[in-house]
C-alpha cells in the first residue's frame, strides 16, 4: 500500500468519514457512483469494487460484464455538503476487467493513454477551462433569475451568494479558482478554474459540474449545463485554454515569435484546425450543442461569439482557436484557446481527442496557415472561401459523418468507445429528427 493510500484510510479515521463515493463516468460523460463504508475502502484499494458494466453506457455487453472500480488515493475529497459528523468523501475510480487489465471503454483511461502519448514526446498537457451555465427556476421552468449581462453586478443576492458559495465548496474540494462573473445573457455565470494537469483537470470538470448543482439545489434553484437553453440568448461554452509544458519549461512559448508562440504551439495549432471538424461531435455531443453553434452560420437567434469557421488569430473571438494575449511577456501563461468545447460534453474524451489533434500536428510539421484578422461573421461566405476557412459540421449528423470517416479518431479512442459513442449519438440524432416541433406545428398546420 502506497503513502497516498496510507493518507487516506489515516484521514478516514481521524475525520470519522463513514462512506465513500467511487466515482467514475460513462461514455457519455454522465457520472456514475458507489458508496462504500469506511471498513471496506483498504479492500477497495487491494481488490476494486465489483459492478455490473452492462449497465453503465458504453460499457460492456451482458455476457462481459464484470468490471472493476479502483479507487485513485490521489482524488480523495470530503464533500463538503454533506454533514460534519460521520461524513462523507469521494475518490475517482479506473476501471479494470476481472484480469486486471484497465478498460478500454473507461473514458479515463482513455485520456491516460493518450497523457502517455504526450509524455513519450516529452509533453505535459496542461488545460485551463472557462465554464458557463445557467440558473432557472427549476428543471422543467427555464425562466432566467435576472436580466443581467456580461460582468454586471445584479442586485439579485441569492445569485452573489450561489457564486460564493459554490467556489467555496469548490476550494473545499482542494479545487483552485480563477475567478466568476455573470456572462452575457440572462442568468448566465462562469466560474473558471485555474490551469492543471489534463487528468486532475477533466476529474475537476466533473466534480465541478456536480458541486454546481449542488449549490444551486441549496438556494432553490436548478443549475444546468445544457448548451443552448434560451433560443433568444447567447449558449453556454467551455472556452479551453491549453498548453504541453517540456518539464517546468512552456513549450508554447518562444520570447522571439511575434505572436511568442513556439513551432511546437504553431503546429499543435495547425494539428486541431486540421482535424477541427473531425473532433467536433465529442467536444459538441449532443443535438442541443448545434444550437449554440447554428445561429453563426445564419441562424435566426444570436449565437454571440460562437467560434464555427475554423481559423485562428490573436484577438479574434469569431475565430475556432484564439491566441491570448493578456500577458505576452509571461512564458508560462503562452497557451491557445480552444473555444468550440461545451460544458456538456465528457471532458476526458474531449481533452484525448484535442491532444491527439494537436501531437498529430507536431508530429507531421503541419504548417500552421495566416491568421485571420477580419471578423469572420462580417465576412461573405465567398469571402470566407477565398480565404480558406471551412466551418465546423452544423448538426450532430454532420459531425458524426466527419468522426466516422477520422483514423485519428478511432485510434485516439479505441475501437470500443469509438464505435459505441457513434451508435449512441445515431440513435439520438434519429429520435431527434422524428420529433414534431412546436414550430413546425405553428408554421404549418394553419397553412397546410
Amino acid at each position: 500500500m502506497d503513502k497516498q493510500q496510507q493518507f487516506v484510510l489515516r484521514t478516514v479515521e481521524e475525520r470519522d468519514i463513514r462512506f465513500i463515493r467511487l466515482w467514475f463516468t460513462d461514455v457519455l460523460g454522465m457520472l456514475k457512483s458507489v458508496a462504500i463504508t469506511s471498513s471496506e475502502v483498504e479492500s477497495a484499494f487491494r481488490e476494486g469494487i465489483g459492478f455490473d458494466g452492462s449497465a453503465v453506457d458504453g460499457f460492456a455487453r451482458v455476457q462481459e460484464s464484470d468490471m472493476l472500480a479502483v479507487p485513485d488515493a490521489t482524488t480523495f475529497q470530503v464533500l463538503p455538503w454533506r454533514p460534519r459528523d460521520r461524513g462523507v468523501a469521494r475518490m475517482f475510480c479506473d476501471i479494470y476487467t476481472p484480469q486486471g487489465e484497465p478498460f478500454v471503454g473507461d473514458p479515463r483511461h482513455v485520456l491516460r493513454r493518450n497523457l502517455q502519448r504526450a509524455k513519450d514526446l516529452g509533453f505535459t498537457f496542461y488545460v485551463h477551462p472557462e465554464i458557463e451555465f445557467f440558473l432557472f427556476v427549476s428543471s422543467t421552468d427555464p425562466t432566467p433569475l435576472d436580466t443581467g449581462s456580461y460582468f454586471d453586478l445584479t442586485p439579485t443576492e441569492m445569485q452573489s451568494d450561489f457564486r460564493r458559495d459554490a467556489i467555496q465548496t469548490l476550494e473545499a474540494m482542494g479545487i483552485s479558482v480563477e475567478y466568476s462573473h455573470h456572462e452575457v445573457a440572462p442568468s448566465q455565470h462562469e466560474i473558471d478554474l485555474r490551469y492543471a494537469d489534463a487528468l486532475s483537470m477533466a476529474d475537476n470538470v466533473m466534480t465541478y459540474r456536480m458541486v454546481v448543482k449542488e449549490v444551486a439545489m441549496q438556494h432553490g434553484v436548478y443549475a444546468t449545463f445544457m448548451p443552448k437553453p434560451l433560443a433568444k440568448h447567447w449558449g453556454s461554452a467551455m472556452h479551453t485554454h491549453v498548453s504541453l509544458f517540456e518539464g517546468d519549461t512552456n513549450a508554447f512559448h518562444d520570447p522571439d515569435d511575434v505572436d511568442n508562440l513556439s513551432l511546437v504551439a504553431k503546429q499543435f495549432t495547425a494539428g486541431v484546425l486540421t482535424h477541427a471538424r473531425e473532433i467536433t461531435a465529442v467536444c459538441c455531443q449532443w443535438v442541443n450543442s448545434y444550437k449554440r453553434l447554428s445561429a453563426a452560420m445564419g441562424g435566426p437567434f444570436p449565437a454571440g461569439e460562437a467560434p464555427v469557421h475554423v481559423s485562428w488569430g490573436r484577438h479574434n473571438r469569431s475565430a475556432l482557436i484564439r491566441v491570448p494575449m493578456y500577458k505576452p511577456s509571461k512564458s508560462a501563461s503562452a497557451r491557445i484557446e480552444l473555444r468550440a468545447p461545451d460544458p456538456a460534453c465528457n471532458p476526458y474524451l474531449m481533452l484525448s481527442v484535442v491532444l491527439a489533434a494537436g501531437l498529430r500536428g507536431i508530429e507531421k510539421g503541419y504548417e500552421l496557415p495566416p491568421e485571420t484578422e477580419d471578423n469572420i461573421f462580417e465576412m461573405t461566405d465567398a469571402q470566407r472561401r477565398a480565404a480558406g476557412i471551412v466551418s465546423l459540421p452544423g448538426n450532430l449528423d454532420e459531425a458524426l459523418r466527419e468522426m466516422e470517416a477520422s483514423e485519428l479518431i478511432a485510434e485516439t479512442l479505441g475501437e470500443h468507445v469509438f464505435d459505441f459513442f457513434l451508435r449512441n449519438k445515431r440513435v439520438e440524432w434519429d429520435a431527434y429528427r422524428a420529433q414534431v416541433t412546436p414550430y413546425e406545428l405553428q408554421r404549418y398546420l394553419p397553412m397546410l
